[in-house]
């Protein structure tokens, strides 16, 4: 018997079932995190509030691992957290995106608090992990796809963006993407910081040679190629089946491992967040 599709933000349709853990890569994370991160602030807005942000503790170029375990526990408390976990996480951040809005003489106006710019880093995040899966995995049947895309706004509504917000099925969101992306800009400013990114400058410089190349190897490969001209990258074809090719093979790994194992590290700071919300130590 097939299925009823979900039909994502229709109040009288129960929420559909999902593990989410099966659609949950570490290595997604490895491979696409970079990347994901030019996605999120080529929308010019997003892009100067990083870069600008007076809140040194959440500068990746000065405090690369603690930044990583932020943002990888946002991602864990939103896709796998429970409503008690996302309440607490978001007034968490809340306490630091207060800080995080535009000077007057700023030459990008932005406030973190505003959800239209949150909705376009959730949109990122979910194109992304989508993106990767496939690319790992293969598509998602229908149901699947549909229920995964529904459990995805949890990475707006986590924050601010008012579930109405999240584009009513993929469909919609498909729009929202094609039409907002082209939209994106970046300017020698935000690609400077792109390219201290992509080459590792935040780590010691012993480390830098063995990992920047294949690190930019792999953030070009999986931007999308208005955002490579942007930035002025050359991508081949024979670089794009050398990069499905390792895709494949990290798939190919992971689909026989646990669920549990393949959802690591985001499992893991999901459990130091609420160890430390135990514990009374800051989140953020």
């Amino acid at each position: 018997m097939t299925r009823p599709l979900p039909r994502p933000f229709e109040s009288a349709a129960p929420a559909p079932e999902i593990d989410v853990r099966r659609y949950l890569d570490g290595a997604a994370g490895f491979f696409g995190a970079a990347a994901n991160v030019i996605m999120q602030l080529s929308n010019p807005p997003v892009g100067y509030g990083v870069v600008e942000s007076p809140v040194e503790s959440g500068n990746v170029m000065i405090h690369p691992w603690k930044r990583l375990r932020t943002t990888l526990t946002y991602l864990a408390v939103a896709l796998l957290g429970t409503e008690a976990d996302r309440a607490a996480y978001r007034e968490a951040v809340d306490t630091v995106h207060k800080y995080v809005r535009s000077r007057p003489d700023s030459t990008v106006k932005y406030n973190a608090f505003d959800p239209k710019l949150q909705l376009w880093v959730a949109a990122c995040l979910y194109w992304g992990a989508r993106d990767l899966y496939e690319r790992m995995h293969g598509p998602m049947d229908d149901y699947d796809a549909d229920a995964f895309y529904v459990h995805a706004a949890r990475l707006g509504t986590t924050l601010q963006v008012r579930p109405e917000m999240w584009p009513a099925d993929r469909a919609a969101f498909d729009r929202y993407w094609t039409e907002n992306l082209a939209k994106t800009r970046i300017d020698p400013k935000i690609r400077a910081y792109f390219d201290d990114l992509i080459d590792l400058k935040m780590l010691p410089r012993p480390l830098r040679p063995p990992f920047a190349g294949v690190h930019r190897f792999f953030v070009t490969g999986l931007l999308p190629q208005h955002l490579r001209d942007e930035m002025g990258m050359t991508w081949t074809p024979r670089q794009d089946r050398a990069l499905a090719a390792m895709l494949r093979t990290a798939g190919a790994v992971e689909s026989v491992v646990p669920p549990t194992l393949r959802a690591f590290p985001l499992n893991v700071y999901l459990t130091d967040m609420r160890i430390r919300r135990r514990l009374g130590l800051r989140l953020v």
